[in-house]
């Protein structure tokens, strides 16, 4: 571990870590990505979920930033990160940007941490490029596009929801609306999403830095319409041989429980954590909780089984 701590604060120093030049733009491949770098130690690159977010949803990891240097940035046509059209959102591009991304800031080997279609990208990668990887946290997501498309549609509705939500929820997992109505349907569905006080937790967020997002709506579109109609990598998960840590909320609508068991069950040696009382971002509802097991599972022999 100490190689990795000393090589990533090498190829940080070497491109100007100070806190004036980042986060910023970097013109990597075809595309240039939005990027953010925080802290110090073993470095743990952070891949946010939608698509249509930005890094700026995930900004309660930016905590652990004294125990590792943090990579935040904007997938391919998400967020700030431009130059490329939506059309090359492709599963070989996303994983491609982040090697090149790690190759740039000189990290031999990075920990992997992907929220909800994060961690699609972050399985991808994992799966790709398996010696980059030292670790793989799985946050909120599968590895089967069914959950998404078809099982979140049913869970909604055995919750109560009526059916206009759970219509909008099918269309907004199959990409069938515009980018003029994304944030109407958003808000219309966002209680599914939320275990408890919505409001609470939309102050959460906004105090995080929520309020820097940018979405890009088309993005969702896309994915939803091409990238991940019929998306899997089930068949590959025994292929996974890096320590790795399966997390969710118990209220999750999109990948619940019964997601979470399915990837700890296929990923050779996976360790499973359900935090109650919290659903799709646990991150943001529960972050104590969810915090503390990244630092126990990050901590020195924390990835082991």
């Amino acid at each position: 571990m100490r190689r990795h701590e000393e090589a990533g604060r090498e190829g940080c120093r070497m491109r100007g870590r100070s806190g004036k030049e980042w986060p910023r733009k970097i013109r990597l491949r075809d595309v240039s990505l939005y990027v953010d770098a925080v802290g110090h130690g073993e470095p743990l690159v952070v891949m946010h979920g939608g698509p249509s977010g930005d890094l700026w949803t995930m900004a309660a990891f930016r905590r652990c930033a004294d125990r590792h240097t943090l990579v935040f940035y904007d997938h391919r046509c998400n967020g700030r990160s431009v130059g490329v059209p939506v059309s090359s959102m492709t599963w070989d591009n996303l994983t491609a940007d982040a090697d090149a991304l790690r190759n740039h800031l000189g990290f031999e080997r990075w920990a992997v941490l992907g929220h909800s279609f994060g961690g699609h990208v972050a399985l991808e990668h994992a799966l790709r490029y398996p010696e980059r990887v030292s670790r793989l946290v799985l946050l909120d997501t599968g590895a089967d596009s069914r959950w998404a498309r078809e099982n979140a549609p049913r869970v909604v509705a055995g919750r109560g929801f009526g059916p206009a939500k759970v219509e909008l929820v099918r269309r907004w997992f199959h990409g069938e609306f515009t980018p003029r109505e994304y944030l109407p349907i958003f808000w219309r569905i966002s209680d599914a999403y939320v275990h408890g006080s919505g409001v609470r937790f939309l102050a959460r967020v906004l105090a995080e830095g929520g309020w820097r997002s940018r979405v890009r709506p088309e993005a969702l579109i896309f994915a939803g319409q091409e990238l991940l109609a019929g998306w899997s990598v089930l068949d590959r998960l025994a292929e996974i041989s890096v320590p790795t840590l399966v997390m969710a909320g118990r209220q999750d609508f999109v990948f619940p429980p019964e997601c979470q068991q399915e990837l700890a069950d296929r990923i050779p040696g996976a360790r499973l954590v359900i935090v109650d009382d919290a659903g799709h971002n646990p991150h943001d509802e529960k972050p104590d909780q969810v915090l503390r097991e990244l630092r126990k599972f990050l901590g020195p022999g924390g990835g082991t089984t």
